[in-house]
């Protein structure tokens, strides 16, 4: 089964220079995710993981009546955007919870668990 794992980040975070009150941690956290990266390749459960660049470079687009209209940003409401994913394959949702367990003891922020949908076929 497939499973994607999203990380959240605050949303003042600023992504175009990783600017935190712990200049450290930045450092620290490449090299988690790094490994972490490396062991799921070396498990084979890896199948993609990106971060995603700053919010700000973000578009949302609704249908407004009949016309799809274009926004700047992700929801204005939102305190927390979305910073990154991993999608692995594992046998089952426990082995994905394993892996956003490692993720959050490192980076203190909710991971989501999306199971990935296959679709039916016709």
């Amino acid at each position: 089964m497939k499973y994607m794992l999203l990380t959240y980040s605050p949303r003042d975070f600023d992504f175009q220079n990783f600017s935190t009150d712990r200049p450290e941690w930045v450092g620290e956290m490449i090299a988690f995710m790094h490994q972490l990266n490396e062991d799921l390749q070396a498990s084979g459960e890896l199948v993609a993981a990106e971060g995603l660049a700053d919010p700000a470079e973000t578009r949302t687009v609704r249908l407004v009546g009949d016309e799809a209209v274009t926004t700047d940003g992700p929801y204005a409401e939102t305190k927390e955007v979305l910073a990154g994913f991993w999608i692995v394959e594992v046998p089952h949702l426990e082995r994905a919870a394993e892996i956003a367990a490692r993720v959050v003891r490192f980076v203190r922020q909710a991971i989501e668990i999306r199971p990935i949908g296959e679709a039916p076929s016709v």
